[in-house]
């Protein structure tokens, strides 16, 4: 029996993935890592860090909150020059504020963009100068409200194409976004502030850096087996990096980063980088699973299964 089995033969040869001509099932996104995954991760720090400048302004954290507020002003206007960078020229961003369409991310993302940036100019500039205390606060506390929108948005616009890595968890990809952004915000404060007014940053970093955790899990199940484009590879290098440099960061953060500036700059340099890395490797995957027509060829029921239909 033994050596039967052993002599056994497939009747049907093994799956291979391909299309015809070798060509690509789909057409991946002409975005280019630098100035997407870099615009992702910049907005993302400015809309969180809105958020911990508002909580620093109501709780007397001054230098906190100005440092903060300056913070997500150059990061937002870092932003918007990568994103007309990559359309190539500043009337094509231009262009996109002559349509409103609720339904479209591109459109939203444009207008939101538009909105906050004025909005974080005037809060960062009165916290600066000092003048105007109660539009400054009003600027503030408006940064705050666009804040989530701002770093969560941008995964719905990656999620919102048919790049398999990125469709595929278009119900986490928004979380994970913000929890990276609020690690990036809390990593950017403990830089900035000083110890005593750090506490607020270190809780942020200790929930974000365990929130980033358990929905990149959840979106690696999600996925089956397009989560090989997340765990393999050049993405797969840039996600375990990401994961250790945040709960590094966050570690030290909540251990020393109360006591010891040193110790605090160090946690917050980890998180900032951690939360690049997360972007650029979901950036990665997604370009990964575009182009292998493993994950693109999928049965139907399968691919049912994925989106969670």
């Amino acid at each position: 029996m033994a050596r039967k089995r052993r002599g056994e033969q497939l009747m049907v040869p093994r799956a291979e993935f391909e299309s015809y001509y070798g060509r690509p099932i789909i057409h991946a996104p002409s975005w280019e890592a630098r100035d997407i995954a870099g615009y992702f991760f910049l907005g993302g720090l400015a809309g969180a860090g809105s958020v911990l400048a508002a909580g620093a302004h109501l709780t007397g954290r001054t230098r906190t909150a100005t440092a903060m507020k300056v913070s997500s002003l150059t990061a937002v206007s870092l932003s918007a020059a990568a994103l007309i960078h990559d359309l190539g020229r500043p009337a094509r961003f231009a262009n996109m504020l002559r349509v409103f369409k609720p339904t479209s991310p591109m459109s939203m993302g444009s207008w939101l963009l538009s909105v906050y940036g004025p909005v974080a100019g005037a809060a960062a500039l009165s916290a600066i100068t000092g003048r105007l205390p109660r539009a400054g606060a009003a600027a503030t506390a408006g940064a705050a409200l666009l804040g989530p929108a701002l770093a969560s948005y941008t995964a719905v616009l990656a999620a919102d194409t048919a790049v398999p890595a990125w469709h595929g968890a278009h119900r986490e990809l928004p979380y994970l976004f913000t929890a990276s952004a609020t690690a990036a915000a809390a990593g950017m404060a403990l830089v900035v502030a000083p110890p005593r007014e750090s506490g607020p940053a270190r809780w942020a970093a200790v929930l974000a850096a365990a929130a980033e955790t358990v929905v990149t899990g959840a979106a690696e199940r999600r996925l089956g087996m397009v989560a090989e484009t997340w765990r393999e590879g050049r993405a797969g290098t840039l996600m375990r990096t990401a994961r250790t440099l945040t709960l590094a960061g966050a570690a030290t953060a909540a251990l020393a980063g109360g006591h010891s500036r040193p110790a605090a700059a160090l946690g917050g340099l980890a998180l900032l980088t951690g939360s690049v890395f997360t972007r650029f490797g979901v950036f990665a995957a997604g370009m990964a699973s575009a182009k292998d027509p493993k994950y693109t060829v999928v049965p139907q029921r399968h691919r049912a299964e994925l989106l969670g239909a």
